[in-house]
């Protein structure tokens, strides 16, 4: 049994440059040192002008966008069994499903699509119930499903036809009681008397069946050529003919077509379970988004599902980390930031650093697995701690950072001032940026003692274009306090060039912004000179301010 899995590598919500190439480069690693799993970057947010600026330069596509990490039915173990045709014999299908062990088949035309489901209660049902001799012309019956059931031959007659209308009859009788009772287009098994094969072509009959494997004559061969009957030879004996004959009735005559409970590979199985528990079906028809069947799933499947797992970096959060990850399975934690609140149902490898990046993290672990870090991995490591420690004027900076900064420049062939303008002029432009995206850009949420706090934030090379859009901010933040229902909330607006920020603010607990930093507080801002980090020079100020209140 192969028991690989898909291992997603996530950054927090509103990914900034760090969060995307440190999942980028760390799934590059992990599929290099783990190769019994695959190990996919996901982004759970729209990337930046200036994170998509990083990932064209070095030839790489923005990762895969999810919402959430709930489980989902494909997340769970589904059997995967045959599709059948819907004009099979109900014989068929009953073989078909004792060999797979099931006792639901999925019907298909062409093999994928799904057209209907055959139960075992259907195949029983059309044994109990009672049905008129014309069933096999009401059902379509094709010759070649009673040729496969009585384990005959065709003699006379085209295998591709269908009983298309007539009643089953059995020539029992003596001839001038069949011309009464036989009408044009009958079928009628009969064994070998001559005459009664003879009445029954002349009366118009459709199909003979010879029971018994007994040899026809040539002349009843040529007559049935003449009047297009077709006649089939079974070993069977009449009793045994009459018996198997409705086993070979299309399954399409019995399937289920309408109000069928077919659950989609996406959904979620929170939602499907309860579905399941009023549904007393033994099985349910798995299909994709374009209706192809994927297997079939029952209640017992629940008991074994395999959560979704995960690698968190550049966070450790839970309101900075993707939706449903309490039904996840977390594996590890890069980060560098704070000890947040995620709880983990078991241990797992947690690394975190007083570091300027994430990405410096990366950096090493491919150091300590003696990894060689190729020129486009090198250059997104580059670029986030780059980004990240504001081409290194950031407090949150180390020298660690700088020579990893340094070391990954020259395995990407960039250099690094030139590189850092031109990052950051990519992610500005801001005139040209709705609110919302300039707010988006990098925002996270934090919990203060019992006050629920977000601060966002951006940069740009030149001052002015930020007192632009100071005015648009405010408005748009006084919407984004009442639609996310927070304390306090929060937006930097910094100027690299300068080191210092612009910090605006909306909210009811404002004053713990004028206790947290020395500067002149106007009625929505404060300007904090040489201010440029919000985890090291804006979070812990708020901290010990709310500690002091």
């Amino acid at each position: 049994m192969n028991d690989s899995r898909n291992i997603f590598i996530i950054g927090h919500k509103n990914p900034d440059t760090d969060s995307i190439c440190s999942s980028i480069a760390y799934a590059y690693l992990k599929n290099i040192i783990d190769k019994e799993n695959k190990y996919i970057p996901i982004r759970i947010g729209a990337v930046s002008s200036e994170t998509n600026h990083v990932l064209k330069c070095f030839g790489l596509e923005q990762p895969e966008l999810i919402t959430d990490v709930k489980t989902q039915i494909g997340d769970i173990s589904i059997k995967h069994i045959p599709t059948v045709q819907p004009c099979i014999s109900m014989k068929n299908a009953w073989e078909t499903m004792k060999n797979c062990n099931v006792t639901t088949l999925p019907v298909s035309e062409d093999g994928h699509k799904l057209d209907g489901i055959i139960t075992v209660g259907d195949i029983a049902q059309s044994y109990m119930d009672i049905y008129d001799n014309s069933i096999l012309s009401k059902a379509n019956t094709p010759y070649k499903n009673m040729i496969e059931v009585l384990e005959g031959n065709m003699i006379v007659g085209d295998i591709e036809d269908c009983v298309s209308n007539g009643q089953m009859l059995i020539g029992a009788m003596n001839p001038e009681v069949m011309e009464s009772y036989i009408h044009p287009k009958d079928i009628v098994m009969v064994g070998n008397r001559y005459e009664t094969q003879l009445c029954s072509i002349e009366m118009g009959a459709q199909c003979l069946i010879i029971t018994g494997g007994l040899p026809v004559a040539s002349s009843i061969k040529k007559l049935a050529e003449a009047h297009n009957c077709a006649i089939i030879i079974s070993p069977h004996d009449t009793y045994m003919v009459a018996r198997l004959i409705n086993q070979s009735i299309p399954i399409s005559y019995f399937m289920k077509q309408s109000n069928l409970t077919v659950f989609n590979i996406d959904d979620y199985i929170d939602e499907i379970r309860e579905i399941m528990v009023k549904k007393r079906y033994r099985n349910f028809p798995v299909v994709d988004s374009e209706n192809n069947i994927m297997g079939m799933i029952s209640r017992a499947s629940l008991i074994n599902l395999r959560r979704k797992q995960v690698i968190l970096v550049d966070h450790n959060e839970r309101s900075q980390a993707v939706d449903g990850l309490e039904e996840a399975e977390i594996l590890e934690i890069i980060d560098h930031h704070r000890i947040g609140d995620i709880e983990t149902g078991g241990p797992v490898y947690f690394r975190n650093q007083p570091l300027g990046c994430t990405a410096t993290i990366i950096y090493n672990i491919y150091k300590e697995n003696r990894v060689e870090i190729p020129g486009n991995i090198a250059g997104l490591l580059c670029a986030a701690i780059l980004s990240d420690t504001l081409m290194f004027k950031s407090p949150t900076c180390t020298p660690l950072d700088r020579a990893a900064a340094e070391e990954l420049a020259q395995a990407a062939n960039i250099e690094v001032e030139q590189f850092a303008k031109d990052m950051f002029r990519a992610g500005s432009d801001l005139a040209n940026k709705k609110e919302k995206e300039i707010f988006y850009q990098d925002f996270k949420q934090f919990k203060v003692g019992s006050l629920f706090l977000g601060v966002g934030q951006i940069n740009s090379m030149d001052r002015r274009e930020l007192d632009e859009i100071k005015d648009r901010m405010l408005q748009y933040m006084k919407k984004v306090y009442k639609e996310k229902k927070l304390d306090l909330l929060l937006f930097m607006l910094t100027d690299i060039a300068h080191e210092s920020t612009e910090l605006l603010f909306v909210g009811n607990h404002t004053e713990l912004v004028a206790r947290a930093f020395d500067g002149v507080v106007n009625e929505n801002s404060i300007e904090l000179v040489g201010v440029v980090s919000r985890k090291k020079q804006v979070i812990p100020p708020l901290v010990k301010s709310y500690d002091k209140m």
